[in-house]
């Protein structure tokens, strides 16, 4: 209460003094562009002679904090790069801007800190969106992990599905349906499901694979985080945040063409070009075609053909403001990916089997035929208007728009037990049900109109960060699913044609009798405004308080069946706390976090009493260390999570009347623990040696909820153990510079995707995939080739369902740089 306190009390305080406290910061700030405008990263800025500094990030940006009135020169230097220097006076606390070109254009000075070989190539050292502020990771309480277009390059990724696996403790769990709403991929994360609905720190979700042509770095933000995102985009386990490519200020870019293993083939642009002379205005645009047959009977049943469009224009009429205009536009055609539910009025026991590995599927084998694609669309626009109102305080709104489409069939097959099914009285599988849920004319809007202030200044000495925010949020959602079961075939049968499961069979059980219908079409207004504050109490101590409140409107509607309408208000806090031991070099951190679901019905107490449901909760206590030592060549967090959520309805019994209607007894004083431990590294132990790794453990179970799942671990809360590793080289000099080999992988361990006591346990087995990279970069070429699944390791992936994974394939790829 004491912090909610300073932190009212801060922002107040602020609120009226704007004009004196801009007198009282004081720092050296600018960007450092190449000789051909593109901005300079991994650049070292010092003040000579002192022992303050800083290293320009992807923007060529760079901030030198804390500088006292008085005249400085600062350095611009680089290993292997000649030094420019410039005097500069700072006076009555006033922040000063200075900018720098170098002689050298982009690729020379790629050039020349490559052979300078030691660079910590795949690090990113700062956010501006993790905590709705410019924040370095030593300085923030809170974990993330950022993969860097960098890592993505060299792997040869073309999806944040397949980014995701060099974040720790991310393990994807479901492919993406393509259905309008929410058919995107999901992964877990610290034992909750998360979804990417987030991009540039707000509302962009794509329901189809999301490409990764446009993706600067994928930020993955961990545990409870509605404070600053609310909980409609966000889980408890964290969310996923896609940080865009920017235009720039000269001509530029590459065209890339793939190929491979199972009919994969992609073309890929990048392209960016001044619009004026001035070069105040520039446009890029990023695009790529993707088209790949599934690996299960290659060519015959499944595909997935995708299209990619990213324009961007960014306006600065000068050094205050910026305005940014893009969009995203994604095309799909696809055959969803076989997904295999267990029966739901079954029990393991009647399979004879309790793994995945142990089906009597062939795992080369696709049960479906032609015919059954699904046209899945999402447009995203976006506008962003950056106004810097004085050095210390800086104004930033943004408007989006993201609109999901889709239109046709959605297979899916259910394994159930020959005693289920009638059939026999022994342990057994032998037949499989063939199901569709199909999306019609469906359709999902998400508005975002969110507006920011952000100040840096100081109050009697004391350096406070603050962002205060203000968000309106609408989900409208017109969906109509329809289907149901098809037929039931028997599995092994040789010679049978699985491919008679396609689209006339279905239209031909959808003319003889009318499919089940499920529509959504429910509205959602949240209202929200959250305060932050990051107060430094010394050099190297520092806290962090923010709060949330948040008006949910949910207007009503359908959702499978009709929905009241109904309000809600929630408060969600946090607090955090650093200290720098080292400054610069060491961090301790903890933070409290907190994130809220919010639920509409009413229920039954055990008292006769009708009860209305309250938000459900989470509520997260971590700390932990964070390192960036050996001049920034060795960067890792360590830390300890747990993670408690609270008001988990659930059922007590159920009561029968004399007259046969039953009705049910229910508490809302469930909960569900999660608890565990993640370490992320990357490091340049050796000259051209870069290694990125990853471990994670974590804890789950529910405790005092219904008794079929009570004291077991969730089945969606994915394998215990995860850990990703890789390691690059890269020859830094001589005939050979550019050349380079990655190596790396991913360990799951066991995966219970049914754990109930009325069903049994069902799992997926544990598995480890190894992949390799060789590529050659040369200044106007990159030659590269990649071997995923070395091994051929058969496994796979779900949450209630399982779906085996692609097999070894090799993709190779050339680009050429302009």
């Amino acid at each position: 209460m004491n912090s909610l306190r300073l932190l009212g009390l801060v922002t107040t305080f602020s609120a009226t003094s704007l004009s004196v406290l801009a007198q009282q910061s004081a720092a050296i700030r600018g960007t450092i562009t190449t000789a051909d405008g593109r901005p300079a990263e991994s650049v070292t800025v010092g003040l000579k002679g002192r022992a303050q500094g800083a290293i320009t990030n992807a923007q060529g940006a760079y901030t030198i904090e804390r500088v006292r009135d008085g005249q400085y020169t600062v350095v611009v230097s680089a290993i292997g790069l000649k030094s420019e220097e410039k005097t500069v006076t700072v006076s009555g606390g006033q922040s000063v801007t200075l900018d720098f070109m170098l002689a050298e254009n982009a690729e020379e000075l790629k050039e020349v800190i490559v052979s300078g070989a030691r660079i910590n190539r795949f690090s990113r050292k700062e956010s501006v969106d993790v905590n709705k502020m410019p924040l370095s990771n030593l300085e923030n309480p809170q974990v993330y992990a950022t993969v860097g277009k960098e890592l993505l390059t060299e792997q040869l990724v073309f999806s944040v599905d397949d980014a995701t696996r060099n974040a720790p403790g991310v393990q994807k769990m479901w492919e993406p349906t393509g259905r309008s709403g929410d058919g995107g991929s999901f992964y877990a994360s610290r034992g909750f499901v998360v979804s990417s609905q987030l991009r540039n720190g707000v509302a962009g979700g794509v329901t189809s694979t999301i490409d990764a042509a446009n993706l600067e770095k994928l930020e993955v933000i961990k545990g409870p985080s509605a404070t600053l995102y609310g909980s409609a985009l966000t889980s408890y386990g964290g969310l996923l945040n896609r940080v865009t490519k920017k235009p720039y200020e000269r001509f530029g870019g590459e065209v890339v063409a793939s190929a491979g293993s199972y009919g994969f083939h992609r073309v890929s642009a990048d392209v960016n070009t001044p619009l004026n002379s001035a070069k105040t205005l520039a446009f890029r645009l990023n695009g790529a075609y993707t088209y790949e047959d599934n690996f299960q009977n290659a060519g015959y049943a499944g595909f997935s053909k995708d299209l990619a469009i990213a324009p961007s224009l960014q306006f600065k009429p000068n050094d205050r403001l910026t305005i940014n205009l893009d969009a995203e536009v994604y095309r799909s055609t696809n055959v969803g990916k076989q997904l295999i539910y267990l029966y739901f009025l079954d029990k393991v026991d009647n399979f004879g089997f309790s793994r995945a590995d142990q089906a009597p599927l062939d795992y080369r084998q696709s049960y479906q035929g032609p015919g059954l694609t699904q046209d899945s669309r999402s447009t995203n626009l976006f506008g962003q208007v950056r106004y810097r109102i004085s050095p210390s305080f800086t104004s930033t709104t943004y408007l989006t728009s993201s609109r999901s489409y889709s239109e046709g069939n959605g297979a899916y097959f259910y394994l159930a037990s020959d005693i289920a099914l009638g059939r026999g009285t022994a342990p057994g599988v032998s037949s499989l049900i063939r199901a569709d849920q199909s999306t019609q004319d469906s359709h999902r809007q998400t508005y975002q109109v969110q507006q920011l202030f952000n100040g840096d200044f100081h109050i009697g000495g004391l350096r406070n960060r603050v962002v205060l925010g203000l968000d309106f949020l609408r989900l409208d959602s017109d969906i109509e699913f329809f289907g149901g079961t098809i037929d039931t075939v028997q599995l092994n049968v040789p010679g049978y044609n699985y491919r008679n499961f396609n689209k006339s069979a279905i239209d031909a059980a959808y003319a003889a009798q009318a499919p089940g219908r499920y529509p959504v079409t429910t509205k959602i207004n949240t209202y929200s405004a959250f305060v932050s504050d990051v107060l430094n109490l010394t050099d190297k101590l520092s806290v962090l308080a923010a709060v949330r409140v948040d008006r949910y409107d949910n207007k009503g509607g359908i959702l499978y069946f009709p929905v009241e309408a109904y309000k809600q208000t929630a408060v969600s806090p946090k607090f955090g706390l650093v200290y720098q031991p080292v400054k610069e070099r060491v961090s301790l951190f903890a933070n409290y976090q907190n994130s809220f679901n919010n639920q509409n019905s009413s229920y039954l107490s055990a008292g006769g009493q009708s009860l209305v449901t309250k938000p459900e909760r989470a509520n997260q206590i971590e700390g932990g260390v964070k390192l960036d030592a050996a001049g920034g060549r060795v960067s890792a967090t360590v830390s300890y999570y747990d993670i408690r959520v609270q008001n988990i309805l659930r059922t007590l019994y159920t009561v029968t009347n004399p007259d046969g209607t039953t009705f049910t007894i229910s508490a809302q004083d469930g909960n569900q623990w999660s608890r565990g431990t993640e370490l992320s590294l990357t490091a340049n132990p050796l000259p051209g040696l870069n290694v990125v790794g990853g471990f994670a453990y974590n804890y789950s179970k529910f405790v005092d909820t219904d008794e079929n799942v009570n004291g077991r671990r969730p089945n969606t809360a994915s394998s215990p153990y995860l850990a990703n590793a890789w390691v690059s080289y890269r020859q830094p000099d001589g005939k050979l510079k550019g050349l380079g080999l990655g190596f790396g992988g991913n360990y799951a361990s066991e995966n219970k995707i049914l754990n109930s006591v009325s069903q049994g346990v069902f799992s997926l087995p544990s598995y480890t995939v190894l992949n390799a990279s060789a590529f050659y970069d040369l200044p106007h070429y990159r030659f590269a080739v990649k071997a995923d699944n070395l091994t051929n390791e058969r496994y796979w992936i779900g949450y209630t369902t399982f779906n085996a994974q692609k097999l070894r394939s090799i993709i190779g790829s050339i680009a050429y740089k302009f």
